[in-house]
């Protein structure tokens, strides 16, 4: 009799939404997820959603050099700047990933994105108010991290939820793909609107295309019904009562859900740490490039690599190999094969070959999208927003510890080699976790619930 009852997910009360929504998707009483049209759309705006994302975090690195000589700032005062970020982006993930999961993604997203897009904009106007240069970017730095760290949670819960698993993989590559198209776009217009109009433009250009984003998205994709957020969703979504609760222990038990973490915590702390010290990494060691060049050649390279990454492991899937042999391969090519080519980088000496490596170590990382990113959803799709949370606030955390060892070294050492060294030994670990211990079956349902 018990094969035949329903396990509710975890996380979600017995008749709460979350929990209908879902039970949907198992016994047939309704279809949760999009029709492929509209998950098409869905997944080109979440892309518009996730480039402007990085758009507004990648302000600051990219201005690093202009506002360091602006405000006499050092390595080891433009690391604590840089690092403030994490310290924010840590904190408000696994809220942001549990809400989502009650109340939907597409709410927590678009209130986070007006918020940031609105502070991205005006921090040019505050920091000519304030003499105390450091200790103000510092702190806006650290709110932009407080108001970032809901997004991929709640992308993870959202895909989860409305994306079937067929289509999954190639869906969030396409979507993470903002994230190098972002950096692309901002390293591209922002170098030029740097060098022609000074860094305050650069934040303008970034808040205001946000500002746009969340309009459009309000007004061409949801109703007014679904911008309304009831009270008691969101009361329901802040709360872990006793019967609603997440089983910590039947989750975190499990060496999947581990190897998986320590997987994601790896890979987006050495993100970060790239994605911070790059653009100063070019400026310094080749002073005669274009910033162009090098803010965008890479993350140019990284757009076709992550869709590439999604359609193979779809199509691997597809074709009758393991879920978990698929994500464990694109894992490989993700930490390991692109750490090889971080390594490279430091060695070198010529910049054609630099831009090169950072392209080839930057463009492979993406297959993580199709690796580790899409296997907390296979794991437990019922509270995926709120393990990936977990996994990012680790990786968060030791992106602070990263990003500001690498500026550490480089001012002590005076050389770029450690830092990558940095990079490939931090992603070894977490690549070598997941290989071990990494799985792709549920561990998401709680026996505690089963109808009998």
């Amino acid at each position: 009799m018990a094969a035949g009852g329903t396990a509710v997910p975890c996380g979600a009360q017995p008749g709460s939404g979350a929990s209908q929504r879902r039970g949907m998707r198992k016994d047939g009483a309704g279809d949760p997820f999009w029709p492929r049209p509209t998950c098409r759309v869905w997944m080109v705006m979440l892309l518009l959603g996730t480039c402007l994302l990085y758009c507004a975090r990648v302000t600051v690195p990219i201005c690093a050099v202009a506002l360091s000589a602006h405000f006499g700032w050092d390595k080891k005062q433009s690391g604590v700047v840089l690092s403030s970020f994490f310290w924010g982006y840590c904190l408000t993930q696994i809220i942001g990933g549990h809400i989502s999961d009650q109340i939907g993604g597409e709410k927590v997203l678009l209130l986070s994105a007006s918020a940031w897009g609105f502070l991205t904009v005006i921090t040019p106007l505050l920091t000519h108010i304030s003499s105390a240069h450091l200790v103000f970017m510092t702190c806006s730095r650290f709110l932009m991290g407080l108001l970032q760290g809901v997004y991929f949670p709640s992308l993870a819960s959202l895909l989860s939820q409305r994306v079937r698993e067929s289509e999954r993989a190639f869906t969030y590559s396409t979507v993470g793909t903002g994230s190098q198209f972002g950096t692309l776009v901002i390293g591209g217009a922002g170098s030029l609107l740097l060098d022609w109009y000074g860094w305050e433009s650069v934040f303008y250009f970034s808040g205001l295309l946000t500002l746009l984003w969340v309009y459009c998205t309000c007004k061409y994709l949801l109703t007014e019904k679904e911008l309304t957020i009831p009270m008691e969703y969101l009361t329901r979504g802040l709360s872990m009562s006793k019967q609603s609760k997440v089983p910590w222990k039947q989750l975190f038990t499990k060496a999947p859900i581990w190897a998986v973490i320590i997987a994601q915590l790896s890979t987006s702390s050495t993100f970060f740490t790239l994605l911070s010290w790059l653009p100063t990494f070019f400026k310094e060691t080749f002073p005669e490039s274009k910033g162009w060049v090098f803010n965008v050649v890479p993350w140019l390279v990284a757009i076709p690599t992550s869709l590439f990454s999604g359609f193979l492991s779809d199509h691997l899937i597809n074709q009758g190999y393991k879920t978990i042999t698929v994500r464990k391969f694109m894992q490989v090519i993700g930490s390991g094969v692109s750490s090889v080519f971080a390594l490279c980088l430091g060695q070198t000496s010529s910049f054609c070959k630099a831009i090169v490596f950072a392209s080839a170590s930057v463009g492979l990382q993406t297959f993580n999208h199709s690796g580790i990113s899409v296997n907390v959803q296979d794991l437990a799709p019922s509270c995926a927003g709120l393990l990936f949370g977990v996994g990012n606030t680790g990786g968060a955390l030791l992106g602070v510890i990263c990003v500001y060892l690498a500026g550490y070294l480089i001012e002590t050492t005076g050389s770029w080699t450690s830092v990558f060294n940095l990079v490939a030994a931090v992603n070894s670990i977490g690549l070598c976790a997941f290989l071990v211990f990494g799985e792709a079956q549920r561990v998401d349902t709680d026996s505690a619930y089963i109808d009998l």
